[in-house]
């Protein structure tokens, strides 16, 4: 499958196999950022960010269309202004699956919904393929995650990084921000950070943002634990690709340098 330039200003992709779910992906965008005020609209190499997290997400193979959730008119424009989609969300949702939500209660055609962070600039599209193959392998799936080895001991020991242990066949036991599992003896279990990228059939995800937050999601602040508390699995695709989130100006100078480095090699 190819990607074309369709009218309207709207990237899709040509040729979805009709085997294939229609399958949406979304990318919510805050404006504001405490650490990063107007984070989606951060310079990268040129572009807003907004638009260089769209333009990776939109090389996916299995995306049949891509929308920008957010909640501030320039962003919105910077993404339609770049030949992308967008929607104007509520500014007062309480977390990221509601703006998500919203968004898919507005397309009743799309059977599964893949959720990529808005500051995801490095998002590598066969991720996103591979959450989606994840579906066609159980039909009974529900949602599915990501996650990648962590070797640093700082890293492991950060709260801000989440991990996760899951079962021989790659289902979520459990999500923490503490030290998981933690090493009484070394057996060569290797700790994972979880990757918060995330697909769902549509109509769980609508049934999923009303549930009621539960204990554990509120003690770890971590919302795929209102899943595990309410009995659905939750597949986890391992990666060894490394991500870069962007939370701080930091982040932001290391993925600029990445950008850089590409399109130097015209890798963008």
């Amino acid at each position: 499958m190819n990607l074309r330039r369709c009218s309207g200003k709207s990237l899709r992709v040509a040729g979805r196999k009709a085997d294939f779910m229609n399958t949406l992906c979304i990318i919510p965008a805050r404006y504001a950022s405490t650490r990063l005020p107007g984070k989606p609209l951060a310079d990268i190499a040129g572009k807003p960010m907004i638009v260089r997290v769209y333009q990776q997400a939109a090389k996916a193979k299995r995306i049949t269309d891509v929308i920008a959730a957010v909640d501030d008119k320039r962003v919105y424009d910077a993404v339609v202004n770049n030949g992308g989609k967008a929607m104007m969300t509520a500014k007062n949702h309480p977390t990221g699956t509601d703006r998500l939500a919203e968004v898919a209660a507005a397309h009743p055609e799309a059977e599964l919904i893949i959720n990529v962070q808005g500051d995801e600039p490095l998002i590598e599209p066969a991720i996103i393929d591979a959450l989606a193959r994840a579906f066609d392998e159980d039909p009974d799936l529900q949602m599915a995650t990501v996650k990648s080895p962590i070797l640093d001991k700082a890293e492991i020991d950060n709260p801000n990084n989440v991990k996760v242990v899951t079962d021989k066949k790659d289902y979520a036991l459990y999500f923490s921000r503490s030290v998981l599992p933690f090493f009484r003896e070394n057996t060569g279990v290797k700790v994972y950070k979880h990757i918060g990228i995330y697909a769902y059939k549509r109509d769980f995800l609508l049934r999923y943002a009303k549930m009621e937050p539960t204990d554990l999601e509120r003690t770890e602040s971590l919302e795929q634990l209102r899943a595990l508390e309410n009995g659905y699995r939750i597949k986890v695709i391992e990666t060894d690709f490394h991500f870069v989130g962007v939370d701080t100006p930091e982040d932001l100078e290391l993925v600029n340098i990445e950008y850089e480095k590409r399109l130097n090699g015209h890798k963008a």
